[in-house]
């Protein structure tokens, strides 16, 4: 019994749990999305409507994806975002975070102007009276 409890020892690594690395693991795509959602519960109102409805799209758009290099990129990149969110009522304070210059030198056109387009809509959802201003000056332009 004894050589059992040393071959048990040997079995376990040398080197402590990395806590890093146990997060890192994939999830399956919808467990991942319900989790998403349920982070995004402790969220102010108006990041948790936007990013309802962000996560939605973006798992119906790779629903039919095939190419498992894809597949795993886009599930570590939803799982180092839920990661990255607050657990619990510390979301109420969330703010999110600033976007590294690495990986924004890393998009295409495609997606800088995707990223362009959102920042525009997450103004109008956080300053609606900057939209309404925007859309009066349109309706009634001054005249010089």
């Amino acid at each position: 019994m004894r050589t059992s409890l040393v071959r048990l020892a040997e079995s376990v690594s040398a080197r402590p749990l990395n806590l890093r690395e146990t997060s890192a693991a994939l999830l399956p795509p919808r467990p991942l999305y319900r989790r998403i959602l349920r982070a995004h519960r402790f969220l102010p109102h108006e990041m948790r409507s936007l990013g309802d409805d962000y996560v939605k799209a973006e798992f119906r758009r790779h629903r039919d994806i095939t190419n498992k290099v894809h597949i795993i990129g886009f599930l570590s990149q939803w799982k180092m975002y839920l990661d990255a969110l607050p657990s619990g009522p510390d979301g109420e304070h969330f703010s999110g975070k600033k976007l590294d210059a690495t990986v924004l030198e890393k998009m295409s056109a495609e997606q800088l102007g995707q990223l362009y387009e959102l920042m525009n809509a997450t103004k109008n959802v956080f300053n609606p009276s900057a939209s309404q201003e925007k859309d009066e000056a349109t309706e009634h332009p001054k005249s010089s």
